[in-house]
């Protein structure tokens, strides 16, 4: 033993002699810290709306109080809403109703619940809509793309591409309002509700969720494209290549598996951009959604209104993030 090795301490490997190996976590284990994560960021999300509504100038009282109220008014009506009360203390009970379900009492004294019932079908009528539309775009240009690398095609896609992601969905709706309606009439320039609450017809939807799917489209054909070119450098691609096999079989039997993760990874950050727009769109549409319902709450500092809002956009971005996830960690594990 060398005299500067201490007693009692483990000796080191000999050299050359390769570490053991880090035992993998259980699939299960993973996906419940997956779970956990997603879960936390959504908590973290909402204390965060729940105090940033607080910052801003006013309150809900000041904002739905009759005109002419005196200041004991609103003192007995910020008393009636618990505005006195310390916001941790609000955001807790808030939190702690919300596993039941019950997503508060706006400051017009409605349940939130009862607000959403009509308005949160529409948005997410509109937002998976254009979600679904985009995936089948993205996919299809992006492989179309990954098909010919370096020709014209490769080319005039991703130029067009980047094009169109950099194009606001308010300049896009704008554009469409004055071609698809005011120019040519086709289709109608606002949305109309029926007795049910819905777009009175489906044609209403086909200028929105263009508006939503051009600038996502664009974002994610880019993704698709680079997942694809990365996945074309790997051995295994080019021995598909070397033995010569078709060129649409190398790409969807050999690049594009290998390339999901990264591809679902870009699709899932596509729903928080979409529910995002979504609230443009429905305003410069009159789309019967969450958008004016949210804007309104803005307006009159409503924080249980605008925390539900914000929760159920937040559990379905948070739901897909989470499939998302799950999907990484079946394809890819623990590999590098």
């Amino acid at each position: 033993m060398s005299p500067l090795t201490k007693a009692g301490a483990v000796p080191a490997p000999p050299a050359g002699t390769a570490a053991a190996p880090r035992r993998p976590y259980h699939p299960a284990v993973r996906a419940a810290a997956a779970v956990a994560h997603r879960a936390l960021m959504l908590i973290v999300l909402l204390a965060l709306v729940f105090a940033a509504v607080e910052l801003l100038p006013g309150d809900a009282a000041g904002a739905t109080s009759e005109r002419g109220a005196t200041a004991a008014d609103i003192a007995a009506r910020r008393h009636q809403l618990g505005l006195d009360r310390p916001v941790w203390a609000r955001f807790w009970d808030w939190m702690t109703a919300l596993p039941t379900g019950d997503l508060g009492t706006s400051a017009q004294g409605q349940k939130v619940t009862v607000l959403l019932a009509d308005p949160l079908p529409n948005t997410l009528v509109l937002g998976l809509s254009a979600f679904a539309l985009t995936t089948v775009l993205s996919l299809l240009l992006g492989c179309w793309a990954a098909a010919r690398p370096g020709r014209l095609t490769d080319r005039i896609i991703g130029h067009a591409s980047t094009a169109a992601f950099a194009l606001p969905e308010f300049v896009i709706s704008v554009a469409l309002l004055l071609v698809l309606s005011l120019w040519t009439g086709w289709l109608p320039a606002v949305t109309l509700t029926g007795s049910d609450g819905r777009p009175a017809q489906w044609t209403m939807l086909i200028m929105p969720v263009v508006a939503l799917v051009i600038p996502q489209t664009g974002w994610n054909v880019r993704i698709v494209r680079g997942a694809l070119a990365d996945q074309a450098t790997t051995p295994h691609v080019e021995a598909a290549h070397l033995d010569g096999l078709p060129v649409h079989r190398v790409l969807l039997r050999h690049q594009l598996p290998g390339a999901v993760p990264a591809i679902a990874t870009g699709f899932a950050t596509t729903t928080g951009m979409l529910l995002g727009g979504a609230v443009v769109v429905e305003t410069l549409f009159n789309y019967p959604g969450i958008g004016n319902l949210l804007a309104g709450a803005v307006a009159s500092r409503d924080t249980p209104l605008i925390t539900g809002v914000v929760a159920c956009a937040g559990a379905v971005i948070s739901f897909v993030l989470l499939a998302a996830d799950l999907i990484r960690e079946a394809t890819v594990g623990d590999r590098p």
